[in-house]
């Protein structure tokens, strides 16, 4: 193996120029992985080695020699470039009208009834994606938090500013990092609040920022994400997964806002049981 080999590519073009290059004299089941990330290469930056493996059809053993037989230390580095690449080359919205049209959304009433679908199938998937035993432990360490920090921008926008909503209608203490006017809210954070962390791949950078603060000053993290790959996914958070699908790259909320009412509602009885307890 020549020097270039044994250090990883630090671009995709040079990755798939070396995969190309080592792919006839690969064996069986290495052959097998570099031909599903070559015609799935959307799928390294948000799946876990596992997934690629279940789908490659090989076991996570071969998966990891795969990587480093393109030069990489193990799996995550290997992720950690296609992660760069794809948050470049999310599409904008241009680009997503675009795919509507080629997909052959004729009408209004065409485009409604495919996201109603997709709609109904990520809340079928929200019911196996979220562990019941997490679930509850977010519920119970926000119930019990001084305040409920709120961080989530871009598509996440609307699920933290609703779960804002729903909280100070509860009387709950809660503060909804908006970023309005470049305010900076981190320093607020004490220990024995919480924070609700919400983004989606391509992750955001402020959500991330802020996540990593709260766990510097000693909050505890609620997760709200799609993938265990997911930077949000933190070893003391509490990491509740959720995935919506999408028509034509445009992905809605239906599944992700359910959760968020979910969350509100059993925070809020949750706090009120507590209540009644110090009462008497």
């Amino acid at each position: 193996m020549d020097v270039a080999s044994n250090t990883p590519p630090e671009t995709i073009d040079v990755f798939f120029d070396r995969l190309s290059e080592k792919l006839p004299g690969f064996p069986k089941r290495l052959r097998q992985c570099g031909d599903y990330i070559a015609a799935n290469p959307e799928r390294v930056a948000v799946s876990t080695v596992a997934e690629l493996s279940e789908a490659a059809g090989v076991q996570p053993s071969a998966f990891m020699r795969f990587c480093q037989e393109l030069g990489f230390s193990g799996f995550s580095e290997m992720q950690r470039l296609f992660r760069t690449d794809f948050s470049r080359r999310w599409p904008d919205y241009s680009t997503r009208i675009q795919a509507l049209r080629d997909h052959g959304n004729g009408s209004p009433a065409a485009l409604l009834a495919e996201f109603v679908d997709v709609g109904r199938m990520s809340l079928e998937n929200l019911l196996t994606s979220v562990d019941p035993d997490a679930l509850q432990q977010a519920v119970t360490t926000l119930a019990n938090a001084q305040t409920i920090h709120l961080a989530g921008f871009r598509r996440a926008f609307p699920i933290a500013t609703y779960l804002a909503y729903a909280f100070e209608k509860m009387g709950i203490a809660c503060l909804l990092h908006s970023g309005l006017a470049d305010i900076e809210l981190s320093h607020t954070i004490r220990p024995g609040d919480a924070l609700i962390a919400i983004s989606f791949a391509p992750y955001s950078e402020h959500t991330i920022a802020l996540a990593e603060a709260a766990s510097r000053q000693g909050a505890t993290l609620v997760s709200m994400t799609d993938y265990v790959t997911s930077p949000l996914v933190k070893p003391a958070a509490i990491p509740l997964y959720v995935a919506e699908l999408d028509v034509g790259a445009f992905r809605a909320l239906s599944a992700s806002l359910s959760l968020a009412l979910t969350l509100a509602v059993a925070v809020g009885s949750q706090r009120d049981t507590l209540k009644m307890e110090n009462k008497y």
